[in-house]
């Protein structure tokens, strides 16, 4: 629960006091940081590389993920690294934490603090704290550097206020360095510079096996002595953890700027973006980057919850991926050699690219072109350095963690929509490199189709996953002209079809070419990646109109199977799996195979219940407390899928030029699109009742009712405009459900795929076939070629 403190309002005062209220205003960075959203309250920017923020956790837990859970009582520190809402461990790197000697020459048995909410403090580019050692920690951040301020002036000891710099007492100003914290420390340096710089380098092992980070610490006043410690705080010749003692001092500023190149490079990051001592300048300068960035999306909204919680998950969609090179245009690449770009582009880090292919990446491709090109030109180097393009990359390490290959998801979802400010032979080559590729089941995947389950753990998702990501790959060679490897692809892309079980509906495991047994499609366990087959049933999202073809024997309808995943009163079983939360029925929208399932109603014309699951994910799995995101925010994942829901829409499949429309959550959204044109979304009589859509029209054109085109698109010999080109998406709101059939007659589309279908698998000379639309239904009016000419 949220607490007003006396703290809280004297911040909150300064806010208040505006003429006009910024949007960074309604971003609470404590949402997220319970239950199991794995986020961090600390100060960053946009994109940044520094996250300073808290450190409540010294293990790798799986809360404790980010270093910091809102049910913690105890700071360890303030550490410059955090990852945002990962299923695993790394960074706190370079943690620092302020303390005061309560005897001279005496060392502290700990440095830590308790604390409690009700002194603390997060907003967009700020953190503070006053501990119950009464220390004021104050901490903000540009990209590339930490700023803190600490106040002495309260310090607590056994509940007596005390004030260090009363010369009649003998307490003493100090800051500890604490290059031992949270993961195995493999090397570091600490070099004293003078009497008030530090500088050195930490690195460590955890999920990235060798990761590195350069640091030059400057103190606002000169240090009297230090002293170098070990673990267990005795004193050692050579320690990685180090205090320093500045007297009587009751105020101390510390600027830490960070560097994946060399201390030089830290230097540099720090000196170029913090040159001077203004606490408030540097947290000025943060705030105002974050309102730049977070208007890029302004609606109108019926509540402060409702602006708090879109405007939280907007803030989350901008803190991954990291910006990894120096001001200076150096970094650290895959090879572990120093690069540049040559300044005029940024190099980035923190690729959690399973997760965030699926709308965090499509909604950049909206609001954010040019770092989108950033991306997919970091992709191309990291090719190029270390020999693959991106799965999970993480500080110039590959993770390999989790599967697939969906760099090139993103890279053929901006190619697609015109987003081509890189070398597209070059990102192309790239794609086809890691498809070719023998590991992770690969070399079955390619033999046989599909991977068996005896030759691949979590064989069934990656025959899944891998298909999606070779029909991106199609897609993009299409576009290009490379016609051979347009059909190599494609083909490829339809192997998933070989796990499919038509007796029980499912995709199951096979192995020596028959199905593996016993199945039960709630149990959760190796053949499927954090999940089952209920949660993978809908996994071959490039290919739905296959589907369909699939469950014609379902009633010939695909809603029917939609429905038994949402409303089956099965239980899971199986082995525990931390990761699958957000339960409704057997869809978890706690983890990302489950996004997109909800909008597979729309594209099989039912839209209304589309509208139902959205609309209730939305307003039940989203709240504006610490525990308000369902599940991991996964790098932006999370968020960007309410992002991008609540404005009305949803991209079903990256890769290509849709997006399936859903129920907009506020009554008028204006989108500031990077063309310097803007979309502006209206939902006439929005209310809490109304959220069922009765009609679209996107400004004088009448849009399919279920789909949306980013990029304009010719269709049966006309124009549909795209979003890209800005213009006005109505939606009119109703309190009751509306069918496709239920739509006026100039609005009545359906969706664009063929169902062609005969009466046998395989034939010698000839078979009868049938083409209906996607529906079994009649295709009067229909007219069609084989040979690719126009249709007359």
């Amino acid at each position: 629960m949220k607490k007003i403190t006396c703290f809280y309002l004297l911040i909150c005062s300064v806010f208040l006091c505006t003429a006009q209220k910024s949007l960074s205003e309604y971003v609470n960075p404590f949402i997220g940081t319970g239950g199991h959203g794995h986020t961090f309250p600390g100060a960053t920017t946009p994109f940044g590389m520094v996250q300073l923020s808290p450190d409540t956790r010294i293990d790798g837990s799986w809360d404790g993920c980010s270093g910091y859970h809102y049910s913690d009582t105890v700071l360890y520190g303030f550490s410059h690294t955090h990852l945002s809402g990962t299923g695993c461990s790394d960074y706190g790197d370079i943690l620092l934490m302020p303390f005061v000697w309560k005897k001279e020459g005496e060392i502290p048995s700990s440095f830590t603090s308790r604390f409690s909410h009700v002194a603390e403090m997060a907003s967009p580019g700020y953190y503070g704290v006053r501990p119950e050692n009464g220390i004021l920690t104050e901490l903000t951040a540009s990209t590339r550097a930490g700023f803190h301020r600490y106040d002495y002036g309260a310090y607590q000891e056994n509940g007596e206020p005390q004030t260090v710099s009363d010369p009649e007492n003998t307490l003493s100003a100090g800051v500890v360095l604490d290059l031992y914290h949270r993961d195995d420390l493999l090397d570091f340096e600490i070099i004293s510079v003078g009497k008030n710089e530090v500088y050195g380098y930490r690195r460590s092992k955890a999920w990235a096996k060798n990761q590195i980070v350069y640091y030059w610490i400057t103190f606002s006043e000169p240090f009297e002595r230090y002293f170098t410690l070990d673990k267990n705080n005795h004193t050692a010749r050579s320690g990685a953890k180090m205090a320093f003692d500045f007297g009587k001092k009751d105020n101390i500023k510390v600027k830490v700027g960070i560097s994946g190149v060399n201390a030089k490079g830290a230097n540099k990051n720090l000196t170029k973006e913090i040159p001077h001592w203004d606490f408030e300048k540097t947290r000025d300068e943060a705030v105002a980057g974050w309102d730049k960035e977070l208007s890029k999306i302004q609606v109108e909204a019926s509540s402060v919850e409702q602006y708090t919680v879109f405007y939280t998950a907007l803030y989350h969609c901008m803190i991954a991926p990291n910006i990894y090179s120096d001001v200076d245009g150096q970094y650290r690449g895959r090879d572990d050699k120093i690069h540049s770009t040559g300044g005029d582009w940024d190099y980035y880090t923190v690729f959690s690219l399973w997760d965030t292919y699926r709308a965090l990446h499509p909604l950049l491709t909206i609001i954010d072109e040019k770092r989108t090109n950033h991306f997919i030109r970091t992709f191309i180097r990291q090719y190029e350095e270390g020999g693959l393009l991106p799965v999970w990359e993480l500080s110039a390490n590959e993770t390999y963690c989790m599967i697939g290959y969906h760099s090139v998801s993103v890279i053929a979802d901006a190619y697609m929509k015109g987003i081509r400010d890189y070398d597209a032979e070059k990102a192309f080559a790239a794609m086809k490199h890691s498809a070719m590729q023998d590991h992770f089941g690969l070399a079955a995947y390619k033999k046989y189709g599909y991977i068996p389950s005896d030759k691949e753990h979590e064989s069934v998702s990656k025959t899944l996953e891998y298909a999606y990501d070779d029909w991106c790959i199609a897609q993009m060679a299409k576009e290009m002209g490379k016609k051979e490897d347009y059909e190599y692809f494609l083909k490829r892309s339809q192997g998933y079809l070989n796990l499919y079980n038509k007796e029980t509906g499912f995709f199951r495991p096979r192995k020596n070419g028959g199905w593996l047994s016993p199945f039960r499609p709630s149990e959760v366990n190796n053949h499927y990646t954090e999940g089952n087959a209920y949660h993978y049933s809908f996994g071959n999202q490039h290919d739905l109109s296959s589907f369909y073809s699939l469950w014609r024997p379902y009633k010939n309808q695909v809603e029917i199977k939609l429905d038994s995943l949402f409303l089956t009163k099965q239980k899971m079983t199986g082995r525990e799996q931390a990761d699958v939360t957000g339960l409704i029925g057997q869809y978890a929208h706690g983890n990302e195979p489950s996004h997109h399932i909800p909008y597979v109603y729309s594209v099989f014309g039912s839209p209304e219940k589309t509208q139902e699951r959205v609309h209730r994910v939305m307003t039940e799995f989203y709240n504006d407390q610490p525990d308000g995101l369902i599940g991991n925010e996964d790098c932006g994942q999370m968020s960007a899928w309410y992002v991008l829901s609540a404005l009305g829409f949803y991209p079903v499949t990256p890769g290509g030029n849709t997006y399936q429309t859903g129920t907009p959550l506020f009554s008028k959204a204006r989108v500031a699109l990077a063309n310097n044109k803007t979309l502006t979304i209206l939902a006439e009589n929005l209310s809490e009742e109304n959220y069922y859509v009765k009609s679209i029209s996107f400004g004088s054109e009448k849009s399919y009712p279920m789909t949306l085109f980013h990029a304009t698109q010719k269709l049966k010999n006309q124009s549909i405009t795209g979003i890209k080109e800005g213009g006005e998406l109505r939606f009119e709101m109703t309190d009751k459900p509306v069918s496709v059939k239920q739509w006026g007659a100039s609005t009545q589309k359906k969706p664009s795929f063929l169902l062609i279908s005969g009466d046998k698998k395989t034939f010698r000379d000839s078979l009868k076939i049938s083409i209906t639309d996607g529906f079994g239904e009649s295709t009067e009016g229909l007219y069609y070629t084989i040979d690719g000419s126009n249709p007359s």
